[in-house]
């Protein structure tokens, strides 16, 4: 966090500089560094986020006991939310419709792409367990009225019934469809929805703030030569290349 908007601050400053580059050394960098001050509770603020955008109840409530740092959420509803999202991830897409509908009927009512998609994925599963039969009578009866109404809906609608023609669906174009990443393509949406249906964002801040972090060092390497982060996974800063 600190090192974000030390990066920030040198960023205005190089600005005006002419084309070639200030090289800062470690030492300097460091002292810059330590001159930036972060309250600690915004960064438990920011850990708080996380978690709970997350839907890690545990983590959150011992987090909470241990910082002092209260959540601006019930986090009895993360329990809930992240059971829609197990369903989902698990192929169980009507007992997650029904625990949608539990949590807030008007989550689905007012959300009609968010609708069809969850219905797409109960089609998916259908033709996932070969129930051929039922998968084009589900698709008839519940998606093709949709897609009468919005072509975008049609389109997805036609990708996935393509599906049936394809014994070997290893060489099918849209097979990927069945890959265990459209489920959880599917219960993200669910949970943005549900987040947001409750007021509260439905991305954590702190992968945001990591990305901004990506692109304001670039920014500021074109002005200057200085240690940077290259993996986040470790926050090591490297002495630049000179």
């Amino acid at each position: 966090m600190s090192l974000f908007l030390l990066v920030i601050r040198q960023l205005a400053e190089f600005e005006a500089m002419a084309a070639s580059k200030k090289v800062m050394t470690r030492e300097e960098w460091e002292k810059k560094l330590n001159d930036v001050r972060i309250r600690k509770e915004d960064m438990n603020k920011l850990v708080m986020n996380f978690l709970v955008t997350e839907g890690y109840v545990e983590a959150a409530e011992k987090f909470r006991m241990e910082s002092g740092t209260e959540p601006d959420i019930d986090l009895a509803t993360i329990t809930d939310r992240m059971a829609v999202k197990k369903a989902v991830q698990s192929g169980n897409v009507e007992d997650a419709i029904e625990k949608v509908n539990d949590l807030n009927p008007e989550i689905l009512d007012t959300n009609p792409q968010l609708f069809f998609h969850l219905q797409q994925q109960r089609l998916i599963e259908l033709i996932r367990n070969g129930k051929v039969e039922e998968a084009l009578e589900f698709a008839q009866e519940e998606l093709a009225p949709r897609g009468e109404e919005n072509q975008s809906f049609l389109e997805e609608l036609e990708r996935t019934v393509a599906l049936l023609a394809f014994e070997d669906v290893s060489n099918c174009p849209v097979g990927e469809l069945l890959d265990i990443s459209q489920r959880l393509k599917t219960a993200s949406e669910v949970n943005a929805a549900i987040l947001t249906s409750q007021s509260h964002e439905k991305d954590p801040k702190l992968p945001s703030l990591l990305k901004m972090l990506i692109w304001t060092q670039n920014q500021l390497g074109e002005k200057a030569a200085y240690p940077r982060i290259n993996d986040l996974s470790t926050a090591i800063l490297e002495d630049p290349a000179v």
